[in-house]
């Protein structure tokens, strides 16, 4: 499954040069100037997991294939795009169809990189952005609410729960708060709030780009946006753009000396990964045989006929039941058999909430 992240902020903060590194593409054209990139770059990247090449060496699988990870990388926000200024329709039209936004924030100092404020701040940034994202939601909710409202009077059941939690959300934009604090009611609310694509709804990832110096550390810029994510109950990482498309071009080993050499343990990707899996609720089961060792993407909470229909529709539709071994029961009893003689083996019916690290085989008749 995987999910998609729009790369968003404002021109020259690193967002292109990000989406570069971690795609390890060049599709985003990286220029130091506005709007350079008018068009979304979408970009697939692996999803690194260790445990599953240690599942693939136990069952001697011939193919290892991640699950993936969308990047957007979404041209520059600057003051006015909720009216339209900049092509700004066209951006948060962009933003609308991500699950989640990685706004990136620029915190080094650069004499040779115009900043469009001519001024490095990134909690200033974080507004400019926030601040066009709250307005377009805001246009959108005064029209809509009221709408719903007229419509709920005819005793449309639909409309009425609409008209409530958007009502909520509208209330919650008229303070300044994000849509994304609404609480709805019940299922049906949720699922209506959820349906109206809301920007200031999705969750928010603050990346930190610094310089090579402060990747291991971050710095003064970047711990004003921590406490910033920590307010709002985000999440932040930091990340040297830099040092990532440095890392591009080099193979794995001569990767671990030079991230060794800066005091870091893993790459930038490694870090946005994990917070965007932390970010969106979402885990990760296998599936292992002789052919291929494959990991797939699961929201936290899905049962086990929604965890198959990630492999296919039919799986779900036909679900019987699922052969399921734990990570770690598979890992130390040498494999399925292994497990199997062990008792570890466990036969799960529809009601199973599956784990992460589960490893799965789906019986199902369609």
């Amino acid at each position: 499954m995987g999910f998609r992240c729009g790369i968003v902020g404002l021109p020259n903060v690193g967002k292109s040069t990000l989406f570069n590194a971690l795609t390890e593409t060049q599709a985003a054209q990286a220029a130091n100037y506005p709007f350079c990139t008018i068009e979304p770059n979408v970009g697939q990247v692996a999803v690194p997991d260790d445990r599953l090449e240690r599942l693939a060496g136990i069952s001697g699988s011939a193919k290892i294939i991640p699950t993936q990870l969308g990047f957007v990388d979404i041209a520059g926000l600057v003051k006015g795009a909720s009216k339209g200024e900049g092509l700004g329709n066209q951006f948060l039209g962009n933003i609308r169809e991500v699950d989640a936004i990685v706004h990136v924030l620029r915190c080094f100092e650069d004499d040779d990189i115009q900043h469009v404020a001519n001024t490095v701040d990134p909690i200033a940034d974080a507004e400019v952005v926030e601040t066009e994202l709250m307005l377009a939601d805001l246009d959108s909710l005064e029209k809509r609410v009221p709408a719903a409202a007229k419509k709920a009077t005819g005793g449309d059941k639909e409309a009425k729960a609409l008209a409530s939690v958007l009502g909520q959300a509208l209330d919650l934009l008229r303070e300044g708060k994000p849509a994304r604090l609404t609480e709805p009611k019940d299922e049906e609310e949720a699922r209506l709030f959820a349906q109206a694509q809301l920007l200031t709804a999705k969750p928010v990832l603050y990346v930190c780009n610094v310089a090579e110096e402060d990747a291991a550390t971050g710095n003064a810029l970047s711990a004003s946006v921590f406490e910033k994510a920590k307010a709002e109950g985000a999440q932040a990482v930091v990340v040297s753009a830099a040092i990532e498309a440095e890392l591009v071009g080099m193979e794995s080993g001569e990767r671990e000396e030079y991230l060794a050499s800066l005091g870091l343990a893993e790459t930038g990707l490694s870090r946005v990964i994990r917070a965007g899996y932390e970010l969106l609720g979402l885990k990760t089961f296998f599936t292992v045989g002789p052919k291929e060792a494959r990991a797939w993407t699961f929201h936290m909470g899905a049962k086990a006929p929604q965890a198959a229909g990630e492999i296919h529709t039919d799986f779900e539709r036909g679900f019987i039941r699922a052969e399921t071994i734990a990570f770690d029961d598979y890992v130390t009893l040498g494999g399925e058999s292994g497990a199997r003689e062990a008792g570890k083996l466990r036969q799960e019916g529809k009601e199973y909430l599956v784990q992460d690290g589960d490893v799965l085989h789906f019986k199902f008749n369609v």
